[in-house]
This record gives structure tokens, C-alpha cells and sequence, in this order.
């Protein structure tokens, strides 16, 4: 089990419900990816984000936004769905830790999935005999009409492996709503659009009170892109639109009055995007004050 991480925004409450964590040798993730370049963001970057060998931690996990009486589930982590070649593994986490953290999958109102890869909509269904029924069962589940276009078409599905088992479902049980990439979910949410890593690729804006946070989705994958913007992964479908998004995103992200709480972050997973003469660097924050 893992201690869920809460933040406060407003009126608005978000709940890290974690899957896993797990280390990748830098050149893994991002081809252009240098260790000395890497280890000379160190300061920042240890002890939440690099390891002492210097590998990429990397999160899975999904994040519950309690808003306007509904309670909206972005993102559904890997799932059910053994992912040997990408070094994935069965496990039931995400699910235990919704469940420690007081709720139920038949309690969500909506499910987000701000794209398609197999690592944001793996527990959107479970198996039931030969089939795979939706996990939560009383949701909507929202995705942009770009990314279904494009991947209901291509016929090389890439990180999008999964999409007969975790997508076609729901769109066959009815419970697919297909929205615009700047769809309103509640007066405090709201996507964003951030086409480049997939077609129909969305960030998530929570305003409320005068408080402001962004969820990236996989915009920003991993917080040394702060720094780095021109490190991309192999998993961008469109290499300079995801690197002129990851630069907007950074310049909208450039203040301490909004709070990044990114997708694959490991613990505490959120924090500010900070520059200074030397560069840009990401000040890591934990809601609870500890280090």
C-alpha cells in the first residue's frame, strides 16, 4: 500500500492514487539524454526524481480530483495488462490504493484519460471471463475526439497497444463521451489543449479561489524536461510540436502561484518551475511541508 498524496486547491482536492515507481537508465527514456548533462541537475533532481546510479524515476499513477460534486479520475495507469517489453507488470496497487484512500471504482462520476498510450487507460476495464468490462462501472469516460480519431484509424497502434482491450469497451458500453480538447468538466476544471505527444494529447487546468495547478499529462514526462525541453522520448508521435508545446507549457508554468503536478513525477510528484540566470529547475513540493 501507499500513503495517498493530497493537495488542496481552492475548493477543489486532488489525491495521487499510486500504481508504482520504478528506475530507467536515462538513455531508456530519452535518446538525447547525457549522464553528466543529467547529473549536473543533481541538486534538484536528487533525492525525489534521479537515483543515486543516476536512473530516471518514473511513476504510474492516477490522480482523483474531488470538484464540484463529482469526483473525476485522470488517468488509469497501466492495469491488468502484462507489458514484459516495456518492462511493466501486473499489479492490483492502483485499485488497493483507491480503496485505502476511501473510495470505490462504482464511486467515481468521470473518468479522464488525457491520451491513449497503454500507461493512461489500463484500468479503465477489468476482465470478466473472455471479456474486458469497464472497471468503473457508474463513470463517463472522457476522451478528446482527436486522439480517438487518430488511433480508431492508424493501423499501427504503437504505445496505443491497448486500445482494443481498454478503449473500444467503453466506446461499445456506452460510456464514452468523445469531448473537445478544451472541454469544461467543472467551473474549476478544465483541458487544455497539448497536441505533440499525441494527436489528441490534453493537460488538465484546476482553478479555484485564486489558487491555479496544471496536471501535464505526458506533455512534460519527466521534470529534467523543465530543463531540458528539446528531450523528447520515442513515444511522441510529433517531435517538434511536443517540444514546442513542452516550451509554452514551461513559459505558462513559470511562477510559484501554479502548482505542476505531473503525470510520471515520482513522489511528491508535484512542485514550481523555477528559472534563475543559471536555467530552469523544478523546486519539488510535498503538500504535507516535509522534505
Amino acid at each position: 500500500m501507499s500513503a495517498a498524496i493530497r493537495w488542496k486547491i481552492g475548493d477543489v482536492e486532488i489525491i495521487r492514487i499510486a500504481e508504482s515507481c520504478s528506475p530507467f537508465p536515462p538513455k531508456m527514456l530519452m535518446a538525447q539524454a547525457t549522464d553528466d548533462r543529467l547529473s549536473s541537475f543533481s541538486g534538484w533532481l536528487k533525492p525525489h526524481f534521479i537515483d543515486d546510479c543516476g536512473n530516471m524515476l518514473i511513476a504510474s499513477h492516477g490522480l482523483l480530483i474531488l470538484s464540484g460534486g463529482l469526483k473525476i479520475m485522470v488517468d488509469t495507469c497501466v492495469g491488468p495488462h502484462v507489458m514484459a517489453e516495456n518492462g511493466q507488470v501486473f499489479t492490483r496497487a492502483f485499485l488497493d490504493n483507491l480503496t485505502e484512500a476511501g473510495f470505490s471504482p462504482a464511486d467515481i462520476d468521470v473518468v479522464l484519460c488525457t491520451h491513449m498510450h497503454f500507461d493512461h487507460v489500463g484500468w479503465n476495464t477489468t476482465k470478466a471471463g473472455d471479456a474486458w468490462v469497464p472497471t468503473f462501472p457508474n463513470a463517463r469516460y472522457l476522451f478528446s475526439q482527436a486522439e480517438w480519431d487518430h488511433w480508431n484509424v492508424t493501423q499501427e497502434k504503437g504505445y496505443a497497444m491497448t486500445l482494443n482491450e481498454c478503449v473500444q469497451p467503453i466506446v461499445d458500453a456506452g460510456l464514452a463521451d468523445l469531448v473537445e480538447m478544451d472541454h469544461v468538466i467543472t467551473d474549476a476544471v478544465r483541458l487544455m489543449p497539448r497536441p505533440g505527444h499525441t494527436p489528441g494529447h490534453v493537460s488538465v487546468s484546476i482553478v479555484s479561489q485564486g489558487q491555479t495547478a496544471l496536471i501535464t499529462g505526458d506533455t512534460v514526462f519527466h521534470p529534467v524536461q523543465w530543463a531540458e525541453v528539446e528531450w523528447g522520448s520515442d513515444a511522441d508521435n510529433d517531435v517538434e510540436a511536443a517540444r514546442a508545446m513542452r516550451r509554452h507549457l514551461r513559459e505558462l508554468c513559470n511562477t510559484e502561484d501554479r502548482l505542476v503536478i505531473g503525470t510520471h513525477f515520482a513522489p511528491p510528484s508535484s512542485g514550481y518551475v523555477m528559472r534563475e540566470k543559471d536555467g530552469w529547475w523544478f523546486k519539488a513540493y510535498r503538500p504535507d511541508g516535509s522534505n
